[in-house]
């Protein structure tokens, strides 16, 4: 289903679009081990304001310490924003690493992606109204 922009960039997290709404700008969030991190980089990707509608995707690659634990309290708390996945076993260097991978890849839905790591972080709000703009001009 298409979408039509609203007026102003607004939080990715106060946005309600219908169900089957194809996103302009999938996130996408590779973490192991960032459990120090991946708050920081969770928040900056929600603090986003945009016009658009934008899919939340992070990728644990079976961290040890409280990585998926933090993960799990955001999916909680933005069900219909925040996908989550969880490895069972790291895949870093196995050889059929993007098979094991596919559920994450294959959840990808909009037109534009934005990565951004587990242990990085964005700062500012309207990082994605931006560059999602100057694509689509």
């Amino acid at each position: 289903m298409t979408f039509t922009h609203l007026a102003e960039p607004i939080p990715i997290t106060e946005q309600n679009w219908p169900e089957g709404t194809i996103p302009l700008v999938t996130t996408r969030t590779m973490t192991f081990m960032h459990e120090n991190y991946i708050r920081e980089c969770i928040e900056g990707i929600l603090m986003q304001k945009t016009t658009f509608p934008v899919q939340v995707l992070i990728h644990d690659d079976a961290s040890t310490d409280a990585t998926a634990d933090i993960m799990r309290e955001y999916e909680r708390k933005y069900p219909k924003l925040v996908q989550c996945f969880y490895q069972k076993e790291n895949t870093y260097k196995k050889p059929n690493r993007r098979e094991l991978m596919k559920d994450y890849h294959d959840a990808t839905a909009g037109k534009y992606i934005a990565i951004c790591e587990g242990d990085d972080y964005w700062t500012d709000p309207l990082k994605l109204q931006k560059q999602a703009e100057f694509l689509e001009a």
